[in-house]
């Protein structure tokens, strides 16, 4: 998918889906652009998380450290 220095996103989806999404937002008393946003960050965020962990992580095992969690 091509992607440009704008700050808009275009997506194809099912006419159905997208009116059940539209439905269901509105129930939630938000927008396609405030829902979508949300989800971004968190998906940002969560994948940072993760990646800092593993950085935090890896050295310790190879130390012999237990992670927590870990077998």
């Amino acid at each position: 998918m091509p992607h440009g220095k704008s700050g808009r996103i275009v997506l194809e989806v099912d006419p159905d889906e997208k009116q059940d999404l539209y439905e269901a937002l509105e129930k939630e008393g938000l927008t396609l652009k405030d829902w979508f946003l949300g989800q971004a960050r968190s998906y940002l965020q969560n994948r940072n998380q993760t990646e800092m962990f593993m950085m935090v992580a890896e050295p310790q095992a190879e130390f012999g450290v237990k992670v927590k969690g870990a077998k």
